[in-house]
């Protein structure tokens, strides 16, 4: 017989615990469950995309912009949509007028407690310079709709990490039923 807890906290970091429940090791954000992964496309029909460095990976990787739900200072309890509207700004200084659920799941279920939802952002317009802030240095990339493929091809090419949530995302906006 083991002596294992039901709900045990193995270890814990400044932002993030490694928990063990019901056997399953995995990693929880401290004080947050939802990621928001906004997925925009300019009124000239051009994804979104940034580029940032990912340490655990330690590879560049092309990703939507995207953020953690109520992780500023005072923000518990702040809605989705605004924190992803936040983030967008943030990443990318495009500034969404209108923002709708495309759907959502866990980032890696085995792994980890978050759950990701993808945020459509339509009516954007550029109000600042975007590049993240604090630590973050981040390269915002506008491509073509009609390039997409080929544009990530070629960056995987060059060795950067294409996010699988990219994929998703663009399944997301030619099948915007399909999900809700």
């Amino acid at each position: 017989m083991t002596d294992e807890k039901e709900d045990a906290v193995l270890g814990a970091g400044k932002y993030l615990r490694l928990r063990r429940r019901n056997r399953w090791e995995f990693v929880e954000r401290a004080g947050i469950t939802e990621v928001a992964v906004i997925v925009a496309v300019t009124p000239n029909e051009e994804a979104v995309f940034v580029e940032q460095y990912r340490e655990p990976v330690a590879a560049s990787m092309i990703e939507w912009a995207a953020g953690l739900v109520g992780d500023e200072e005072g923000d518990d309890g702040e809605p989705l949509l605004d924190a992803a509207n936040r983030e967008l700004e943030e990443e990318t200084g495009f500034r969404a007028n209108q923002l709708s659920v495309m759907g959502q799941g866990p980032s890696s279920g085995g792994l980890a407690s978050e759950i990701v939802t993808f945020v459509r952002a339509e009516g954007i317009e550029r109000v600042g310079e975007g590049g993240g802030v604090g630590h973050e240095e981040i390269k915002v990339h506008l491509v073509p709709l009609s390039d997409v493929d080929v544009w990530l091809k070629e960056r995987s090419s060059e060795g950067f990490l294409i996010d699988p949530k990219v994929y998703a995302g663009l399944y997301f906006l030619e099948h915007p039923d399909s999900v809700g």
